[in-house]
């Protein structure tokens, strides 16, 4: 990738939409989380890009201090019995975790091609 095809956009705001980092339009999933090898609308190649595991510390950080504290704020509350706890903060968390699974994973990918971290490896490849 050249400094000529470096989107001004941010990165994270580009990636939470799940778009294309050098045009913004083209899709960067053609699953849920399994990234495109082209982009649909300008053609850049992400056959390169993989962000590995890198959302899933994030996203066990955010579900997890959203749902402890509203656990924790309900029980102190309203003391619900166990059984509610386990039906409200079960299907929460993995609602959450899904949800931010492919916004994450679009902006790790984002700000790795915004960093140019493709010709970073292919130049540590090289020497």
């Amino acid at each position: 990738m050249t400094s000529q095809n470096k989107s001004e956009a941010s990165p994270i705001k580009v990636g939470l939409r799940c778009k294309c980092p050098t045009c913004q339009k083209g899709h960067l999933f053609k699953a849920y989380l399994k990234v495109a090898d082209y982009c649909d609308h300008c053609g850049a190649d992400f056959l390169q890009e993989d962000s590995g595991d890198g959302a899933a510390p994030f996203i066990m950080i955010i579900v997890g201090i959203a749902v402890a504290f509203l656990a924790v704020y309900t029980e102190l509350i309203y003391e619900p019995p166990y059984w509610l706890h386990f039906i409200l903060w079960v299907p929460l968390s993995l609602i959450l975790t899904l949800g931010l699974l492919q916004p994450l994973k679009g902006v790790m990918i984002n700000i790795q091609f915004h960093h140019n971290t493709r010709e970073i490896v292919d130049q540590d490849l090289d020497d």
